[in-house]
C-alpha cells in the first residue's frame, strides 16, 4: 500500500456503479494511513422555500457525480470525473493517485499517460447531475471531482490500459461490447483474473426462501468458467 505505482498499475472491473461503491469503500477501510473526509456542499436550484433539506441532498449520489462524504487516504487511487485541463492530462477519466491534503485542494499526482508524473493541485468544483440522470429536482454539488478507483465501472476505463486488472462480475455482462472491453484492458492475458458468480435464485421465491438461498450463497457461491458475450449484430452491420 505505501508504494503509488503498485496501487495505480491494478485495479477491479464491474458492471454496476452498485458493486464499484462496495468495493471501494471496503478498499478505503482497509487501506493503511489517516483517512481524510471532504464533505460536499450541496444546494437546490429554484428552491427558494427550502422544501429540499440538505440531509435529503447529501444522499443522492448521481453516477458521474462524487459522493457527499469523500474518503481517502495518502497513495489511494482516484479517477477524475470532469474535463478540468484537458490539454495538460487532467480529463475525464484520468487516473491520479493522492499525495496530500489542503483545505480546498488536494494535492495528487498523474499515473498514465503522456503527462504521467505530473503533480497537480485539484480544487473543489460546483458540479452537476447529468441530463442522462433522472432526479426529481436540479440540484449543485461543491465538491473534488474525483472518485476512489481501486474498483471502476467498465464503461468508465474504455481506451485505458491497465497492467493487472481484475473483472468481477456477480452479475451477467448486459450491454455491447462490454466484456470485450474488460478484457482487454490488461498488457498481457496472463494478468487479468474474473471472478464470475452464477445465482440461479435471484428473483424467486418468497422473502424467507431468498434469506436462506442468500445464507448458502455466502458458504458456496457456485462460479461460473463461461460468460455470454453480449452483441448486438445491428450495431455492427450499420
Amino acid at each position: 500500500m505505501s508504494d503509488p505505482n503498485y496501487m495505480t498499475s491494478r485495479a477491479i472491473l464491474s458492471t454496476k456503479n452498485d458493486n464499484v461503491d462496495k468495493i471501494n469503500t471496503r478498499m478505503i477501510e482497509r487501506f493503511q494511513g489517516e483517512e481524510k473526509i471532504y464533505h460536499s456542499f450541496d444546494s437546490a436550484e429554484n428552491d427558494p422555500h427550502g422544501y429540499y433539506a440538505p440531509e435529503f441532498l447529501n444522499n443522492l449520489t448521481p453516477n458521474r457525480l462524487p459522493p457527499h462524504a469523500l474518503k481517502l487516504k495518502i497513495n489511494c487511487p482516484v479517477i477524475l470525473l470532469r474535463n478540468i485541463d484537458p490539454a495538460n492530462g487532467l480529463c475525464n477519466g484520468s487516473r491520479l493517485v493522492v499525495w496530500g491534503f489542503q483545505r480546498n485542494a488536494i494535492d495528487a499526482e498523474i499515473v498514465l499517460g503522456q503527462h504521467a508524473g505530473r503533480r497537480v493541485f485539484l480544487p473543489r468544483t460546483p458540479l452537476c447531475p447529468s441530463d442522462d440522470d433522472i432526479f426529481p429536482l436540479k440540484f449543485k454539488r461543491k465538491q473534488f471531482p474525483i472518485r476512489l478507483s481501486f474498483a471502476m465501472t467498465i464503461n468508465k476505463v474504455q481506451g485505458q490500459t491497465i497492467p493487472i486488472v481484475g473483472v468481477y462480475l456477480p452479475d451477467p455482462i448486459f450491454s455491447h461490447g462490454q466484456l470485450y472491453v474488460a478484457l482487454s484492458r490488461a498488457t498481457a492475458k496472463r494478468n487479468i483474473k474474473i471472478l464470475a458468480i452464477k445465482d440461479d435464485d435471484k428473483g424467486k421465491g418468497n422473502g424467507k426462501e431468498q434469506s436462506k438461498n442468500s445464507k448458502k450463497r455466502k458458504r458456496f457461491e457456485p462460479l461460473l468458467t463461461t460468460m455470454k458475450n453480449i452483441i448486438y449484430k445491428e450495431v455492427l452491420s450499420t
